[in-house]
């Protein structure tokens, strides 16, 4: 029975497939037609179910203990942080007005610091002092750090306010300044401190820029637009922030189509460096081109009308305006001739050169030369004042030779030079002046591209 069964089964299949390979369109529609109306059945079945809304609805309750008051999490410090800032102080600077432009908002610090002899002493009323706060995130001073060197030993003093707890306390420590340096440049518009200032190089600097190159460039008369230079010179750091600039390491200028270049060296063995070319040329001559510092001449060697005298007369002289106490120095070697009050002059001293070079420093408020006292270029002979006819502070400067007056800028940019490098030295000056070309070549980048 079951044999026949089986014959039977694959007799059927056999007449399937025939009938598969002969009509397959046929078979292929009996098919889908099934399945639609199986779906439709589907459809249909489903569309039957229960209304969700007529379900039986059960609630169920459960009690959660708050977050509030879970001891684990009251264990957790909430993350906070520091903030920082760093200012220069004001010579109006009150501890409130200070730690109100630091972003410190702590009567109890400010209190500290009205009442604490140190900071009085040290910080409130000095200008220009480099101060730096640390805070919480909700403005509470946590530690107060003022920076300065109080003279050119190499060390600074660090003045530290610092809490502890709900106190504060303070202490003067001294630290080593350390040298670093920096690259800048600029381009002239109408002055050189306005270039200067543009570019943000100390006053300093820039004074020592027209120094090493006053026997080339006269500062006063000489300069053209878009003159441009480059300058490397230190800084001395404290605690990693610059608190002074120092000197001038090398400087390149670009003036009327001409370029001067310049590097500091000192030779193994001597006292002092000096400035010279890249290739071992002194700066230095035997006559400064002026008595003070880099400054602004109000009267030039020439005709003038006498402000005293009111009438027109020979200024066998110029005059440099500056302030009452600005240091005065020698332009040259020589022997203090004179020493003291001389009519017009005021207060005055003579300085006497080789070559029959003679100088005078007139109108002094004060006088630190005595007569017959040996002096060295750049050495200070008195201060600035008003003494005798004149009408306001300013240096009176002459220059004689064998006793005719000259003008005091030209003998300084045609006095002779001082020797070159010497030949033992050469192979270090030459190391260094290397050195010195690439620096100066990134510094004209810097310039380049803060003007671009």
């Amino acid at each position: 029975m079951i044999h026949g069964f089986t014959t039977a089964s694959l007799a059927l299949l056999d007449r399937l497939s025939r009938s598969v390979q002969k009509h397959p369109k046929r078979i292929t529609a009996a098919v889908a037609t099934l399945l639609l109306t199986g779906g439709g059945g589907a459809f249909a079945v489903a569309s039957l179910a229960p209304d969700p809304a007529d379900l039986p609805v059960h609630q169920v309750s459960y009690a959660v203990e708050t977050l509030a008051g879970n001891t684990a999490l009251e264990l957790l410090e909430t993350p906070g942080f520091s903030l920082f800032r760093s200012e220069q102080t004001r010579s109006s600077d009150t501890a409130e007005s200070l730690l109100q432009r630091m972003g410190v908002a702590d009567p109890a610090a400010a209190a500290f610091m009205r009442s604490d002899a140190q900071v009085r002493q040290n910080l409130l009323g000095r200008a220009g002092r480099s101060v730096s706060a640390e805070t919480t995130d909700d403005h509470r001073l946590l530690r107060l750090t003022a920076r300065w060197a109080p003279d050119d030993s190499g060390n600074f003093r660090r003045l530290v306010v610092e809490r502890t707890g709900e106190r504060f306390a303070s202490r003067i420590e001294t630290a080593p300044l350390t040298t670093g340096s920096r690259l800048a440049g600029g381009v002239i518009r109408s002055s050189l401190f306005a270039a200067t200032d543009a570019a943000n190089i100390p006053d300093f600097v820039a004074v020592q820029i027209a120094e090493v190159f006053s026997g080339n460039i006269d500062f006063h008369r000489s300069l053209r637009k878009e003159d441009r230079f480059s300058v490397v010179y230190e800084t001395l750091e404290a605690d990693g922030e610059p608190l002074r600039s120092g000197r001038v390491l090398s400087a390149e200028f670009h003036n009327n189509g001409k370029t001067y270049q310049a590097m500091w060296f000192q030779e193994p063995g001597a006292a002092k460096g000096a400035y010279y070319t890249l290739d071992g040329q002194s700066m230095r001559r035997a006559y400064l081109t002026s008595p003070v510092e880099f400054s602004r001449v109000t009267s030039g060697f020439k005709m003038r009308f006498h402000p005293i005298l009111q009438k027109w007369r020979a200024h066998l002289g110029t005059d440099f305006a500056a302030p009452t106490g600005t240091a005065v120095r020698t332009v040259g070697d020589g022997v203090v001739e004179f020493a003291g009050v001389q009519n017009g002059f005021g207060n005055v001293v003579f300085v006497k050169h080789r070559n029959q070079h003679e100088t005078v420093y007139a109108h002094l408020s004060r006088i630190d030369v005595k007569k017959g006292q040996s002096v060295e270029q750049g050495q200070t002979l008195g201060a600035v004042g008003a003494t005798g006819w004149a009408t306001g502070p300013h240096l009176h400067f002459e220059f004689r030779v064998n006793g005719q007056h000259q003008d005091p800028q030209a003998i300084a940019q045609q006095s002779e030079a001082a020797a070159p490098v010497s030949a033992a030295a050469r192979p270090a000056f030459d190391r260094l002046a290397g050195a010195m070309r690439t620096q100066l070549s990134a510094a004209a980048l810097v310039q380049q591209a803060s003007a671009e």
